[in-house]
């Protein structure tokens, strides 16, 4: 009897598509173009006459009877595997995939990142941007790291952080501000991540949010605005650390009116790196908010 016996090239691009969800991801592990997974599937779909993957589907998932095909499959492919001939000399590095706003990259994973990889040195950190509030263009990612009202978003807090007033010295040496009330004549730098009516709020004012001065996504230029003196930011400490630090921005109003903001979060793959790492960043982050 003759059989038709698909390529391993095919059977792997499967299990990578299965396992990793997108053909995108499968071909940075299979070190092709996502083209290339695409056509193998393709091929091992018309060999066999069937569908395999359902291809609109994000993450990718089998259809039915692709799911039927890889119960069969798999049992294969596992013993294959677990022959030590077919296992390299060295293990590769393990790829986690970050994705992080741009801010949040910037002033605390980047600089700290080498912490991590110390204690984890088989552990390749890809680290990916993602904007805030465009959720369906957040690009694939083992964890996820988001800053956003935890009641709205699924994920784990990794800090429940405070924002607070600060401002250039420049600024400060110009305008004196002693009580909340100052801020009327002042420009309050505005970032929807951080809205100033809760703020207000607390600080016993009955104001509704800004509608003049500069306007920002990014957390990051917020701050670099008012680090020129070109206003009033409302931030938090971990993410302006080195410009407090460094005296290019002060408290302003210490101690007065903290508001517990937006929070950090992250949504995670269930594996032992994942996991490490997002231990490893919650200790981070206390570390740097307390400091």
């Amino acid at each position: 009897m003759q059989v038709r016996l698909p390529s391993l090239e095919a059977l792997r691009a499967l299990e990578v598509c299965i396992r990793l969800g997108s053909f995108e991801r499968a071909a940075e592990e299979l070190h092709i173009t996502p083209s290339a997974v695409s056509k193998r599937l393709a091929a091992l779909e018309d060999m066999l006459g069937i569908i395999l993957l359902q291809r609109q589907a994000k993450p990718l998932k089998l259809t039915e009877v692709g799911s039927q095909y890889w119960l069969q499959v798999q049992p294969a492919l596992q013993t294959l595997a677990a022959v030590s001939w077919h296992r390299p000399t060295q293990q590769r590095s393990q790829r986690l995939r970050i994705a992080s706003t741009p801010t949040f990259a910037r002033q605390i994973l980047v600089p700290e990142l080498p912490a991590f990889t110390a204690r984890h040195p088989g552990q390749e950190i890809e680290l990916v941007l993602s904007l805030p509030h465009a959720a369906h263009d957040t690009p694939e990612a083992d964890v996820e790291i988001r800053f956003a009202n935890p009641t709205l978003v699924e994920g784990e807090v990794l800090l429940h952080e405070q924002a607070f007033l600060m401002a250039a010295p420049s600024l400060l040496a110009r305008h004196t501000i002693q009580n909340a009330t100052d801020l009327r004549d002042l420009c309050l730098l505005r970032c929807p991540l951080e809205p100033w009516a809760p703020w207000f709020a607390a600080a016993g004012l009955d104001w509704p949010e800004p509608q003049q001065g500069p306007s920002m996504l990014d957390m990051g230029l917020i701050l670099e605005a008012a680090v020129a003196g070109q206003g009033v930011a409302l931030s938090r400490r971990s993410l302006a650390r080195r410009w407090l630090d460094s005296g290019a921005l002060r408290p302003v109003l210490a101690g007065q009116h903290i508001t517990p903001l937006a929070q950090y979060c992250v949504s995670q793959a269930p594996s032992p790196a994942a996991r490490a790492f997002v231990q490893w960043l919650r200790q981070t982050l206390h570390a740097l908010a307390a400091d």
